[in-house]
């Protein structure tokens, strides 16, 4: 048969202890149904015990609803060894399966607890009696475990040798402060398994060292059948091994390896907890990122259309996402025609070169330019293309205060002959177009009247993105329009100014 992996996410649990996260009741009810209706993970631990009525509630929610469709143990909860205490409210909110938080390492046991070995084992397995007892499936954590492997091998030897004769599902085996390297992952995992094969292992990282997958990985290969991750690597400190790129790792690298994690449904919930922690997920993290399926070079895109040449077995469409073109500087002419493709819209080389140039331009400004940005590009770009500039706004300097008027001090060229006013107005506009028309005054010149404004931002559209300007002129009888294009509303306006002067 092919190897399987248990998945539990801890996001609910240890992804909480992230500095500053707090779900709600219904957020942590909302999570723990995706995770197992739609993620398929095999367990999740959703809450350490006696720690809020809060808490409480929110367990009681998770396993009512667990209970009512057939997932009651897969929910876990983490216990202590305080005698009756925690599995009692464990109990009470009505869920099936204890992690009890015992200690891994001879360190902790004699600083934290002051007890000896002995004490120790005597406080768990009166606990799991009385959780057995209860009905209650028991899985030992051994915190601190990575630890006591590098200075207290004979002790959690011990131990393991104590637990192998209790009445224990699955025994998990922590990198609490994430210390290990994946030699020693590996140095320390086998030599277990190897001693107590007929007992399920679990192995939980952290991510202290940014070593975390790797010693997943590892732990795979030493033969673990459980492993314990978070969504987008939430947790205490550096946080947690993160599910997605794990997942990733396995079905790539591990392929005899089985899990039922479905990856098409990892963005998704990656995206939902970023909204419920308010946890901001790196925009190049590994699967989740914003950034991850983006090229930026244009030598890069230019390879995508030839052969996908820059294409690993990452494809976004495993994770329900889609590959993007970034548009900048470095864009090239490749990008902006994979853009332009998939907007359906075809240019001539000519026009192509136009837009490249533009988008250049911006991305020197550090201007952010976008997919939903290309059509105001190219509207702009064609529409400047078929007007000859005689009239110049060469310089403005706008100013807006509280209390007082917006006013404009304004430098144009007209025909070579320069023009400088100063004028206020109800905005700052207005107060362009009163400076524009003290200067057609001097010259005996006539304006359009401005009959519509309009202006457009992208769907979606940030407030550094792209703004364009529509107005509609009305001149002697005769109706036209002009656009301008800027991340400045004012300015965008001015530059579809400048327009309508070099077409009257």
């Amino acid at each position: 048969m092919q190897p399987f992996i248990e998945i539990m996410d801890t996001t609910l649990r240890d992804g909480e202890q992230t500095s500053g996260v707090s779900f709600s009741s219904s957020e942590k009810l909302t999570i723990a149904q995706l995770l197992l209706t739609e993620v398929k993970v095999d367990r999740i631990e959703v809450a350490s015990a006696r720690v809020s009525k809060g808490e409480f509630k929110a367990v009681k929610g998770i396993t009512d609803w667990a209970r009512a469709n057939g997932f009651i143990d897969k929910i876990e909860v983490l216990t202590f060894t305080d005698g009756k205490t925690s599995i009692d409210w464990m109990i009470e909110t009505g869920a099936k399966v204890m992690n009890l938080l015992t200690k891994g390492s001879l360190n902790h046991l004699t600083y934290q607890l002051k007890k000896t070995p002995e004490q120790h084992f005597k406080d768990v397995a009166e606990s799991i009696a009385y959780a057995v007892d209860k009905d209650i499936a028991v899985n030992v954590y051994l915190e601190d475990w990575s630890n006591g492997m590098r200075s207290s091998q004979e002790y959690v030897y011990e131990y393991l040798d104590f637990l192998s004769t209790q009445p224990v599902k699955r025994i998990l085996l922590p990198d609490t402060l994430g210390i290990l390297i994946p030699s020693e992952t590996r140095d320390y995992l086998r030599p277990i398994i190897q001693r107590y094969p007929g007992i399920h292992f679990d192995f939980h990282a952290h991510n202290d060292y940014d070593l975390s997958i790797a010693n997943v990985l590892e732990a795979i290969y030493a033969g673990v059948k459980g492993l314990h991750l978070t969504i987008n690597g939430m947790g205490e400190r550096a946080g947690n091994a993160p599910l997605a790129s794990a997942i990733a790792v396995i079905n790539d690298y591990v392929k005899e390896v089985k899990t039922n994690v479905d990856e098409k449904e990892l963005y998704k919930v990656s995206k939902l907890v970023e909204t419920f922690s308010g946890f901001r997920v790196p925009v190049n993290k590994p699967v989740v990122g914003e950034n991850v399926f983006t090229q930026t070079a244009g030598i890069h895109a230019d390879g995508d259309k030839k052969n996908n040449l820059y294409f690993n077995k990452l494809m976004p469409e495993r994770f329900g996402r889609e590959r993007k073109y970034a548009l900048g500087k470095t864009s090239g002419k490749a990008n902006i025609e994979n853009n332009l493709q998939q907007l359906g819209i075809i240019l001539s080389q000519e026009d192509l070169k136009k837009v490249t140039d533009r988008i250049i331009d911006l991305g020197d400004k550090k201007e952010v330019v976008t997919q939903s940005d290309l059509p105001y590009i190219i509207s702009d770009i064609l529409d400047s293309s078929a007007i000859e500039e005689k009239i110049i706004v060469q310089n403005y300097v706008l100013t807006h205060s509280k209390d007082l008027r917006p006013s404009v001090t304004l430098k144009i060229s007209i025909e070579g002959e320069i023009f400088e006013e100063h004028a206020q107005g109800d905005g700052q506009y207005d107060a362009f177009m009163n400076a524009l028309k003290m200067i057609y005054c001097k010259k005996e010149r006539e304006l359009p009247v401005l009959t519509d404004y309009a202006v457009r931002i992208p769907p979606g559209g940030k407030s550094d993105a792209l703004c364009e300007t529509i107005i509609t002129w009305d001149y002697k009888g005769h109706e036209f329009k002009t656009r301008g294009l800027d991340s400045d509303q004012t300015v965008s306006a001015i530059k579809a100014t400048q327009k309508m002067l070099n077409q009257i």
